[in-house]
């Protein structure tokens, strides 16, 4: 543990010392307050005409606003996802310091984790500017919290996913601007793969369908924890990073 703490401490001080980070985080709290500021905005013009127009349907405002706005976050992250990965292992490649890395008495699972880690902790940074809005919510309105944060335990799961597979990806190049390309593209198919099921019914569609990381998000989205899709989860974050640890072995043999 005590080896994974300090590739972790290395990794954050690796983002923070320089400005991507600062980029990173600004860009996505002023992408995330759009989409707050609007989803806000057309919550309150349905309010008023539901007012004009004498009742109407209630208004929810978990169903209506938290709830689409989990999704942006969701679609946010596949963005910047491949920007935090990308670095990882593919910079440790460009200047050399990956051979000392494989040669070092720590273990390549610290190492791994510790890397992992980091950027997880950077995604909950992120995470904590969606926060700042939804804490506007609960001053001037009565949202119910719980769905909230099973809402934040998806995103944390499908982040820790897409990053392990990024973190994979990063150990096969030592071009960052590849790593990160390469990694967009995995991590927009395994989006995009839940398409099929709306054109297909067939039983390869459904398991294609399957395979997509929204597909296992909307449970969480609506405030159920549902354990076929936290497994899911659990399973490509191992996957990403039992991937990372073979590409590592290999590394370490031709060292």
């Amino acid at each position: 543990m005590t080896n994974i703490w300090i590739i972790l401490r290395k990794e954050l001080r690796s983002y923070f010392v320089s400005p991507v980070s600062y980029l990173l985080l600004t860009m996505f709290g002023l992408i995330f307050g759009f989409f707050f500021w609007n989803a806000v905005g057309y919550f309150n013009l349905m309010g008023l005409e539901s007012q004009m127009r004498g009742g109407g349907m209630p208004m929810n405002i978990n169903e209506q606003v938290i709830r689409p706005l989990l999704s942006n976050v969701s679609v946010i992250g596949l963005f910047f996802i491949p920007m935090m990965t990308m670095r990882l292992f593919a910079e440790e490649k460009r200047t050399g310091t990956i051979e000392l890395l494989a040669t070092s008495p720590i273990r390549d699972i610290e190492v791994i984790l510790g890397k992992w880690l980091a950027a997880m902790a950077l995604y909950a940074c992120m995470l904590l500017f969606t926060a700042l809005n939804f804490a506007f919510l609960f001053r001037f309105g009565n949202p119910d919290w719980k769905p909230l944060a099973i809402g934040y335990l998806g995103l944390l799961l499908q982040a820790g996913g897409l990053l392990a597979i990024g973190t994979f990806i990063s150990t096969l190049t030592r071009n960052q601007i590849i790593a990160g390309a390469a990694t967009f593209g995995v991590c927009l198919m395994l989006w995009v793969l839940e398409w099929v099921s709306g054109y297909e019914t067939a039983a390869w569609a459904k398991v294609v369908a399957y395979m997509s990381v929204i597909t296992h998000f909307e449970s969480f989205s609506k405030g159920i924890i549902d354990s076929k899709d936290a497994v899911f989860y659990v399973s490509v974050i191992f996957l990403g990073l039992f991937l990372t640890s073979r590409s590592m072995e290999s590394l370490r043999w031709r060292s």
